[in-house]
């Protein structure tokens, strides 16, 4: 079963450590329990008794530091944290929300030369403290050329002054690892603050939240060369690379959300009758049903894959580049459509106090906005594209990556420089061999694209349009999802019914891209030609269809139910 569930939680890890913490903190929350859960979400009370549990057990002592850097059982190690995130955001995103700004917070620190600052955050994390990424601010969001915290020359040191805004964690933070720029220089610098400060104030929680999503103002704030992690290109490397490391984990929150949700509400629909039968019995209820494990289980075979290509990263192998902001943007997105998609089955029921899915309906919608919009990633992405259709290279192949060790090349990432050089493997050779007609399908419309993309590609023009740009970079994105999905579901025995049941969505998603770019103003004859041509149905078939509901989607009623 490729689902969490956390009643029935076997973990894949080889040592105990990993076990431990992802048992204790099912505990955690099974005994918290789903009532006072609830309460807690909609009082919006800070969650003192979860970092009160993350103290007394280690957790993010154990979690989020790299191998050598503090507690002898602490390693940096992506593949056990994709759990974790996964196990966080099954219970409520406000407690994947802390973990994540403190990995945030810590990219800096673990990035760092300074060894007086790195001794500071291994203290803190054994002795239970959290993290905050001081970089946006409010005028000027996450962009960093245009940063207002200055740090102005004091004697030896600097006086930092300006606002930060929308800083998770910035109220309780052991350290703020704040980004700035000295004062008449274009030098951007890295610094840490400490909220307990004086010339630190918290002004304001910018959400209505039990997260504390800070605004703060530095005033005539000390800084001393001991604070200073990072100064001039290393400043900005630092901040693009935290990002790298940390938006990687907004997909699991989605997964995580999406697969409680899942849960609750096939249960409640398989018990409900309306008209005399099961509201499951429904046929459109069951093909949401469908349709939503389906996308649910691309999404986790897509990001387990991408953590794959993250371990076995290098400077010389940097396709992780491209897979880590698709988790963020695209498995974000499908969670989206899943919630839609099994709202539509509860209906009314997904509003109600008592329900799970009350709080994952809303919360599933911040994570595709958080790290860089999905426009941002987008821009990003197509940056790749041309070496990805027409310029693969040869690469070693890369395995699961599940073994217990550090993931050093994280925190030595270098130049956020060069992405257009990067290559990638030959996404064909996921497709040869499958003989499944969705898939073929799919295929068939990937080359029809970059028949496109050859014959008459975007021009400047088009993108510079914003919309011409996004409706091709969402059917780019489809295929680099098919190829991390193919090549991921014989490592985890996915049935060619359900794969073949994967790609039936794959193919109405890829239609509906190419109608979107058929329908730009500006798409050119040739564009438009080859995006009719892209528009195919999907192949129907029946039995695969039930086989899919009555063995994988229809036993998940009852399967989880979390504690009250």
């Amino acid at each position: 079963m490729i689902l969490l569930n956390p009643k029935q939680h076997a973990s894949r890890y080889s040592d105990d450590r990993s076990a431990e913490v992802m048992r204790q903190t099912i505990d955690f929350f099974e005994r918290k329990g789903k009532d006072k859960l609830l309460a807690d979400y909609y009082d919006r009370v800070w969650y003192s008794d979860f970092l009160e549990f993350v103290k007394e057990h280690r957790i993010f002592a154990t979690m989020c530091a790299p191998a050598g850097e503090g507690a002898a059982d602490a390693r940096w190690d992506t593949w056990r944290n994709c759990e974790f995130a996964e196990i966080l955001g099954f219970y409520g995103l406000q407690y994947w929300y802390t973990w994540q700004v403190s990995v945030l917070g810590l990219g800096p620190i673990w990035m760092t030369g300074n060894d007086g600052i790195r001794r500071r955050a291994a203290q803190a994390l054994e002795d239970g403290g959290i993290f905050a990424f001081g970089l946006s601010e409010k005028a000027h969001g996450a962009d960093i050329y245009s940063t207002d915290m200055i740090l102005t020359a004091d004697g030896d040191g600097w006086r930092a002054n300006g606002r930060k805004y929308y800083i998770g964690n910035g109220n309780e933070a052991a350290i703020v690892s704040t980004f700035g720029r000295i004062d008449g220089t274009d030098e951007y610098v890295f610094f840490a603050a400490e909220p307990r400060h004086a010339n630190y104030e918290l002004i304001q929680n910018v959400v209505a939240s039990q997260n504390y999503v800070s605004e703060f103002e530095l005033r005539d704030y000390p800084v001393t060369e001991g604070d200073i992690m990072h100064r001039g290109r290393g400043a900005w490397d630092a901040a693009l690379n935290t990002v790298n490391l940390g938006k990687y984990n907004l997909g699991w929150a989605s997964i995580g959300i999406c697969t409680h949700a899942l849960y609750e509400a096939i249960t409640h629909a398989s018990n409900r009758v309306l008209y005399n039968m099961h509201v499951t019995d429904f046929p459109h209820v069951r093909q949401n049903f469908v349709d939503g494990y389906c996308r649910l289980v691309a999404m986790k075979l897509f990001a387990l894959r991408a953590a794959d290509y993250m371990r076995a990263a290098s400077s010389t192998d940097r396709r992780y580049l491209l897979y880590n902001p698709m988790v963020k943007m695209k498995v974000t997105t499908q969670g989206e459509e899943v919630i839609n998609l099994i709202w539509d089955t509860i209906a009314a029921k997904g509003f109600e106090k008592n329900m799970y899915f009350s709080q994952a309906a809303v919360d599933i919608r911040a994570l595709p906005k958080l790290e860089g919009t999905v426009h941002v990633n987008i821009a990003l992405i197509v940056k790749f594209m041309p070496n990805f259709f027409f310029d693969p290279a040869e690469y070693p192949p890369v395995a699961t990556q599940n073994e217990p060790r550090n993931d050093d090349f994280l925190f030595d990432q270098g130049s956020t420089k060069g992405l257009s050089q990067i290559q990638f493997h030959d996404y064909r050779n996921a497709f040869a061999g499958v003989d499944l007609p969705n898939v073929k399908r799919f295929a068939e419309q990937t080359e029809i694209f970059r028949e496109l993309l050859s014959s008459d590609p975007p021009g400047p023009d088009q993108m510079k349009d914003i919309a011409f740009l996004l409706a091709g970079g969402e059917i780019f994105a489809l295929v680099v999802y098919a190829q991390l999905i193919l090549e991921n579901a014989p490592i985890y025995g996915i049935a060619d019914h359900l794969l073949d049941q994967i790609f039936d969505f794959m193919v109405r998603d890829m239609s509906k891209f190419a109608l979107q770019l058929y329908s730009q103003p500006s798409s050119t004859e040739k564009q438009m030609e080859c995006c009719q041509r892209m528009i195919r149905k999907a192949v129907h078939d029946e039995a695969r269809y039930d086989r899919v509901w009555e063995e994988l989607v229809a036993p998940l009623s009852g399967a989880y139910e979390m504690e009250r």
